[in-house]
């Protein structure tokens, strides 16, 4: 007998199905009737993936490293934490922003507390807002918690915005 609940076998259907190009090896039939006699087949795109982002394949110049920091810091500055009336940049929650040569952005932020209520959301936000720059052609935000956050991360702006100083 097989130790896999009904819900379990459900949750695991459900993240496959997630997965492109998954076909389940054996088809669940419903009570009384047979399974299907066609074997599974491995389904492939139809179409390449193109990449749109305009952004050239070779590294970037120093020159080009400087404007898209630029670019970087303005776009993360439009981002900003819900509960808090100041940016993130600002508050201290992004740790690294790092641009690789096949120009990659790795952006490691944190929250201001692990149980942020916007967690799931806002390294979403990051990602999209530097997606926006140009030059950039994928984005890869990571939630970091080592170190914690602490107010001592906020500049003098935020400080100032929020009566802290």
């Amino acid at each position: 007998m097989d130790n896999q609940t009904n819900r379990e076998r459900q949750a695991e259907a459900l993240a496959n199905s997630q997965i492109p190009g998954y076909v389940p090896e054996e088809t669940k039939t419903v009570a009384g009737t047979t399974p299907s006699k066609n074997p599974p087949v491995a389904v492939t795109p139809d179409r390449d993936v193109i990449d749109l982002s305009g952004a050239p394949i070779e590294p970037p110049t120093d020159a080009e490293i400087e404007q898209i920091t630029q670019d970087v810091v303005e776009q993360i500055k439009t981002v900003y934490d819900p509960e808090i009336p100041t940016d993130i940049y600002e508050l201290g929650l992004i740790y690294k922003v790092e641009l690789e040569d096949d120009r990659t952005l790795l952006v490691d932020m944190t929250l201001t507390a692990p149980g942020c209520p916007v967690a799931g959301e806002m390294p979403v936000w990051v990602q999209e807002a530097c997606q926006r720059v140009e030059g950039i052609r994928r984005v890869e935000v990571s939630m970091v918690f080592d170190p914690p956050w602490t107010p001592d991360r906020m500049s003098e702006e935020a400080r100032l915005e929020l009566n802290m100083l």
